[in-house]
């Protein structure tokens, strides 16, 4: 968290010592003084600076304080500063009404009375933290209130899409047992029965990705961790994924490293992170695209890319990828997943003790994720 900025206030006085027996009075923590010997001073640092007070001298030779008041309420920067007036000499009616015209809060008679100084200063100097308080917090609120509208958003969508795919597979069930009702004994049967497997596989995948977000953020995923040879996951991942990938044509190209590569992990789990992202690149890479998958060895960790010739993702989509139910849009087709994996799959890297970044990304060229894993040899 960063440290809360200074309150600044601003001195004007023609006389080094007056500047400096001021800044004597009123120093304390957190407070920063800006000084000036001049009117045009003042000004050159008022463009510049944000202040909670200016305590002004009446007399100084060019433009005296009267003068400067004057600018600062012409100018909408500066025009809501509060003024103190600082005189050594008369204080009658007159040069008062002059001051309270020219935009002042209070009128002060040298020599100062160093409680009173403090104590009027500090009732600005508490206002204006009080008011940079309440700014930070409403902006701290607005970008809330930006994020739940984001989540609704999101959260529309994602029942939208949960309707879209649970409401094909039981349509498709429906249609089946009706044909099987009807032609009962016949061939078709079988294709129908394969056409109702099918569509069984699709619609768990859909509900153990749900249950597996559910379980980790309860925290009720028990890893169950061993010695593995992350080629076994790697042959498991791929098995689950290939039928994706060949029902799209790609070309799939895998780079192991000669020698093993041992972890202390959840075989299963690491083969769903490795699936998930090869199932996620066959998704979003048109057919008769590759997909290179390697596994990399780095100073006590192993780096797993997945690289697609796939249609990328927009910039200002790739700060969200790993969020839950975030999905990149596909022209021309139809979503056909809950945008959940890539948030499933950073759960379960990080429950590894690893990490997952988007390595990069490029519209139309394809996308490349990168995991890290901590090796066990």
């Amino acid at each position: 968290m960063s440290a809360p900025q200074p309150v600044k206030f601003l001195l004007v006085d023609d006389l080094d010592e007056n500047l400096l027996a001021l800044e004597a009075l009123l120093r304390r923590d957190g407070l920063e003084c800006l000084k000036a010997r001049s009117g045009d001073e003042a000004l050159e640092l008022l463009l510049v600076h944000d202040v909670a007070l200016a305590l002004l001298d009446v007399q100084m030779p060019g433009m005296d304080g009267f003068e400067l008041a004057e600018f600062l309420r012409g100018n909408e920067r500066t025009r809501h500063v509060p003024i103190i007036f600082l005189t050594a000499g008369s204080a009658d009616a007159q040069r008062r009404f002059r001051g309270y015209e020219a935009g002042a809060v209070d009128f002060l008679q040298k020599p100062i009375d160093a409680g009173i100084l403090r104590s009027k200063s500090n009732v600005f100097f508490d206002l204006y933290e009080q008011r940079r308080q309440i700014i930070a917090q409403r902006d701290e609120l607005a970008r809330l209130t930006q994020d739940l509208q984001l989540a609704d958003r999101r959260k529309n969508a994602f029942l939208g899409m949960v309707g879209h795919e649970l409401r094909n597979p039981i349509m498709a069930f429906g249609a089946g047992l009706h044909l099987l009702k009807r032609r009962a004994g016949e061939e078709a049967g079988e294709q129908v029965r394969e056409r109702m497997e099918r569509q069984v596989g699709h619609m768990t995948r859909l509900i153990e990705d749900l249950l597996d977000v559910a379980r980790i953020d309860q925290g009720k995923i028990v890893l169950r961790i061993e010695r593995v040879d992350l080629a076994d996951a790697v042959a498991l991942a791929v098995e689950l994924s290939r039928p994706q990938i060949d029902a799209r044509r790609h070309r799939l190209t895998i780079d192991l490293p000669d020698a093993p590569v041992w972890l202390n992990a959840d075989q299963a789990r690491i083969a769903q992170v490795v699936s998930n992202l090869l199932s996620n690149a066959a998704k979003y890479t048109a057919e008769g695209g590759a997909i290179d998958l390697r596994v990399l060895r780095e100073a006590g960790q192993v780096a797993i890319e997945v690289a697609d010739t796939g249609l990328g993702i927009p910039p200002e989509m790739q700060g969200q990828v790993f969020d839950l139910f975030a999905q990149v849009e596909r022209r021309g087709e139809q979503s056909d997943g809950l945008g959940i994996g890539l948030a499933l799959v950073r759960q379960l890297v990080s429950l590894h003790g690893g990490t997952i970044a988007l390595k990069e990304s490029v519209v139309g060229k394809g996308s490349t994720f990168r995991v890290l894993l901590p090796r066990a040899d």
